[in-house]
């Protein structure tokens, strides 16, 4: 059947159905008929048609495909008040292929390939996704209609039901090929997701090997990202959906100024988390401490009994939630490239963690310092060029505008009692008690610099790479932060506790290169001269180390998932924007 025009031209559209359908035709004139002649538009939809010869059912179906087809382009997908599909120029690609014939079901029967795929969207939360993104809820109802005994034989019957099921499952199944491959989230400039790999004959080949009975999970698997990390966080869904309460959850209020509310909303929480033993009815202090404690050991959190912020936000974040963080942080593994290098650095904001892998394998884990909520730590990609030991440090604009620049409205003397010089554009020192603060609001025609040496906040080394934020990863003149829960402590630049380590090990995989090549060497002994006699030095790094900074809020460790914080709270409100009223139970 060739493919037929859907409403944009001046012409009537001829619509094919059984001879027993009838349908309300509506002419609609324009103003001007003699510039827009009348054209024809389909209003309602047959709601039934009863074939009573199996043998005829296909036919009748098929023609049903096309009547639908025809009024969901008309209705930008819309086939009644309730019902949308979603996926409708690749459905009229991919009927027109198959002769607009059904895929999913034959002579009041599914063929195997249609439960196979009502199977899987049954499941579909074991890979973050919302059943009802693909019709889950229409679909079974369908099911249970055709399935169901004599009594109701009727149904099973009605052509219109079966063409509404066929289209259905087509669209739920070019959905998924989209969500698995690409998943949901809003393109950006960082990570490139690859919207050109969903070609319409990709979309094509996957769907028909569905369609002719591949097994739908083997075809699933060729969509999914190759990424360790992405597996196994997908692997520890199981047992969270298992352990799952999708209940909306009051909100703890913290600070609050009554502290026997806010001690009392926490018990309540405690109680219904199960922390308490069975015997228990009103906990006293230690009772309680020691439930807090439990909960907090068991989030990772600083097991001191007593409420904070931490353990307030862990209390507040329901399973809706964290299954949101789930589906968020699937998709952003499916927003890396589909190969990452042999070696490369790791940084997860939210896990407050840098690794250093090579060949999959984690050869530094290191806790770091990332960027406070009013500077946070930017997400990007790039590649270490540079070591600096005993760097100076000049600040960057944004932290001038935010933090420097109202301290010298207040009083000059704050840039010593910080250690910061002041320089203009040309090299020379300035008195900052010369300048009249007060007329700059947008930004100083002056750099603002902390000189190297053991109280600059780069610590004696920092790892430099390219880009737009001024940011680096660097020791710290504060270690003492590595050792608190809570991390997100920096102007935006990243702190590693073992960047001696990493520095190393960078410096050996450059000088393996440069003896490959017969190139000039970095004796190792000279740097560790220059850090002990604080030497500021800059060590090229023609080897370059590939750096990623990401913001993952979960992981899957042995099975289990495990939740960091969402600092910025940029789980929040992508979840808030993609997913807000979606049913998860």
């Amino acid at each position: 059947m060739p493919k037929r025009s859907f409403f944009f031209s001046s012409a009537f559209v001829l619509l094919t159905s059984a001879s027993a359908i009838l349908f309300l035709l509506v002419i609609i004139s324009s103003c001007d008929n003699k510039k827009n002649p009348p054209q024809t538009e389909i209003v309602e939809l047959p709601q039934t048609e009863i074939v009573e010869l199996p043998q005829q059912m296909d036919k009748i179906v098929k023609d049903l495909i096309v009547t639908n087809l025809n009024f969901a382009v008309s209705k930008k997908g819309w086939i009644d008040d309730s019902l949308l599909l979603y996926q409708v120029p690749a459905l009229e690609s991919l009927y027109e292929q198959k002769i607009y014939s059904p895929l999913w079901c034959t002579t009041q029967k599914w063929l195997p390939q249609g439960d196979s795929l009502l199977q899987f969207i049954e499941n579909v939360k074991l890979f973050g996704l919302f059943p009802e993104d693909y019709h889950a809820g229409q679909l079974l109802r369908l099911k249970n209609i055709f399935i169901a005994d004599s009594l109701v034989v009727k149904e099973r019957k009605d052509a219109a039901l079966w063409a509404r099921a066929d289209l259905l499952m087509s669209d739920a199944l070019v959905n998924l090929i989209h969500d698995i491959k690409l998943g949901r989230l809003p393109q950006d400039s960082i990570t490139l997701r690859k919207d050109s790999a969903l070609t319409k004959e990709f979309v094509s080949e996957k769907f028909n090997a569905v369609v002719s009975g591949l097994s739908i999970d083997s075809v699933i698997a060729t969509l999914e990202p190759v990424h360790k990390g992405y597996h196994e966080l997908k692997s520890g869904i199981k047992d969270f959906l298992a352990n799952a309460e999708f209940k909306i959850i009051p909100v703890i209020n913290f600070p609050d100024s009554n502290k026997a509310v806010l001690k009392d909303g926490v018990t309540k929480r405690l109680f219904e988390l199960g922390y308490f033993d069975s015997t228990t009815i009103t906990p006293n202090s230690a009772q309680f401490a020691k439930a807090l404690m439990k909960f907090q050991k068991e989030k990772t959190l600083t097991a001191d009994g007593k409420i904070g912020a931490q353990t307030i936000r862990e209390l507040n974040s329901s399973d809706i939630e964290k299954f949101n963080r789930i589906a968020i942080t699937l998709d952003r593994y499916k927003m890396l490239p589909d190969t990452m290098p042999e070696k490369y650095i790791w940084v997860n904001i939210s896990a407050y963690n840098l690794k250093l892998y090579s060949h999959d394998t984690v050869i530094i884990n290191s806790r770091v310092v990332v960027g406070k909520l009013i500077t946070r730590s930017p997400v990007l990609t790039s590649s270490i060029y540079e070591i600096v030991t005993y760097p100076l440090w000049t600040i960057p604009q944004s932290i001038i505008l935010k933090e420097i620049l109202p301290a010298l409205k207040k009083n000059p003397v704050y840039l010593s009692k910080k250690g910061y010089s002041l320089f203009d554009n040309e090299g020379n020192e300035i008195d900052p008690f010369s300048v009249d603060w007060k007329k700059y609001n947008k930004g100083i025609p002056y750099r603002v610099i902390q000189g190297s040496g053991d109280d600059n906040a780069l610590g004696v080394l920092k790892f430099n790479f390219r880009n737009n934020y001024s940011v680096y990863l660097h020791d710290t003149n504060q270690r003492f932060y590595f050792g608190m829960a809570s991390r997100a402590l920096s102007h935006g630049c990243i702190r590693v506790q073992e960047w001696e380590k990493m520095a190393y090990y960078i410096l050996q995989q450059e000088i393996n290169m440069r003896q490959k090549k017969n190139q000039k060497q970095i004796p190792i002994d000279s740097v560790k001269h220059w850090l002990a006699n604080k030497e500021k030095h800059a060590i090229p790094v023609y080897n370059r180390m590939p750096v990623y900074i990401r913001y993952f809020t979960c992981e899957g460790i042995n099975g289990r998932v495990v939740f960091f914080e969402d600092i910025y709270n940029e789980d929040r409100d992508l979840a808030k924007k993609l997913f807000e009223n979606k049913k998860i139970g």
